[in-house]
């Protein structure tokens, strides 16, 4: 989205999930643009719309969510992120795709949010019958040009009711990444409901509020994600749609996730060890009691105070700072940071649908990572700090090994690209 037509908003008081009141406050991120409205430079308006970015906690079910909620369709109908960017997100679908064969053995697959066909080309190989649902219509023809027959429209319990009666019952349905971008999730897991088949299974997998709160990882708050699960809050959401969690496992992916596996609660016979441990994991730490919540925003204001001193006095010495990682987490930081983003120079990114336009808010230069590397800079602030491992070897690869790399979130970490 090109970030120039004004976005529709509203301010919400009750839970999106069970309707409870939202009055604990878990962190304030203050005005900020929408994290992927890039800007086109031959056609940007003088200033980026800013919405209110705060995360809030229901007081009934613990979910963690935004109380300004801005339009779905303006911010996910033409999209700029592409999962097959990361190669190591394809490896991580790749051997999901071969796990789920191998226990589930499904006949039929529908991935909710496919993006541009990453998950689905495994299955498709492997002669599995698979469609996929994406609301971003330039994403998805992407994944039609590699051969996956893609319906672009939100999901929910009509499109769930229209792809039952046009292609049958999923067998297994995949939602990794979206619950936290869906607005109505009550119609979107009663979609899930109607589209699973009797029998069948539903892998989800997203970011835990758990890992997120231990971390300090503010910067995957942004408007795009109107809630953050954890897994207490999860089971009580699908237990209201006649669903049940069977299975759950952790995962390294986005700083710290959760893959749970969900039946038809008729066809549950009790939860698999991974599930019960995981539980006795967010009850130690306490996830349904207020305490848990308490302390993320001073913890928030320290990172940034450290980093703002960090690339205030880089700058001054007269060292080159670039960014890398164009992603919607690093708008949200960048955003944050205020006036001591304008020390870094650009920010490299190897999405071609990113490359040549400006940062939401910040108007920081997205350039390729050649162009970046060019700028011989000294210091890389690294954006997408999930993907630190797969980022050092691109950077080392561009020539920079030996230069620094500085990642702050948790707590502001300098290390030697390359080493």
């Amino acid at each position: 989205m090109s970030g120039a037509a004004p976005i529709a908003w509203q301010c919400v008081t009750q839970c999106r999930a069970c309707g409870g009141a939202l009055t604990v406050m878990f962190c304030d991120l203050g005005a900020q643009p929408l994290a992927n409205a890039y800007v086109n430079p031959q056609s940007a308006p003088e200033s980026d719309q800013r919405l209110p970015l705060r995360a809030l906690v229901c007081d009934a079910c613990q979910l963690v969510q935004l109380d300004t909620i801005a339009d779905a369709g303006a911010i996910f109908v033409d999209y700029a992120y592409l999962s097959s960017v990361s190669e190591s997100w394809v490896r991580h679908a790749a051997d999901f795709c071969r796990q789920a064969q191998a226990q589930m053995n499904p006949d039929f697959v529908v991935e909710l949010a496919s993006n541009d066909g990453y998950l689905l080309q495994h299955f498709r190989a492997d002669g599995v019958r698979c469609l996929g649902v994406e609301p971003a219509a330039n994403v998805a023809e992407i994944a039609r040009a590699r051969g996956i027959d893609t319906i672009v429209r939100f999901f929910g319990v009509e499109a769930a009711r229209d792809i039952a009666r046009d292609h049958g019952q999923a067998g297994l349905i995949v939602a990794n990444n979206v619950l936290a971008h869906v607005p109505d999730v009550n119609d979107f897991v009663a979609g899930i409901a109607v589209l699973l088949a009797p029998g069948g299974h539903v892998s989800i997998e997203c970011p835990t509020v758990l890992e997120l709160a231990r971390q300090a990882q503010f910067d995957t708050i942004y408007h795009e994600h109107y809630a953050y699960w954890s897994l207490h809050a999860l089971e009580k959401f699908l237990g209201r749609h006649g669903l049940a969690v069977v299975d759950a496992q952790p995962l390294p992916t986005h700083g710290g996730s959760m893959r749970v596996t969900v039946r038809h609660a008729r066809d549950t016979s009790g939860p698999m060890p991974g599930l019960v441990s995981m539980r006795q994991s967010e009850a130690e730490a306490g996830i349904s009691a207020p305490a848990f919540y308490a302390g993320f925003g001073p913890r928030v204001s320290a990172i940034l105070d450290e980093t703002r001193a960090f690339l205030t006095q880089r700058h001054a010495r007269g060292d080159v700072i670039v960014a890398y990682g164009a992603a919607a987490k690093g708008n949200t930081f960048l955003n944050a940071l205020g006036e001591a983003a304008s020390t870094i120079a650009c920010v490299g990114d190897a999405n071609p649908l990113k490359a040549g336009k400006l940062l939401p808010g910040t108007r920081l230069p997205i350039v390729t990572p050649q162009q970046m590397a060019a700028r011989k800079p000294d210091v890389v602030l690294l954006l997408a700090w999930n993907l630190a491992t797969e980022i050092d070897s691109v950077l080392a690869g561009l020539g920079l090994a030996g230069r620094q790399m500085a990642t702050a979130v948790p707590c502001l970490v300098l290390r030697e690209i390359g080493a």
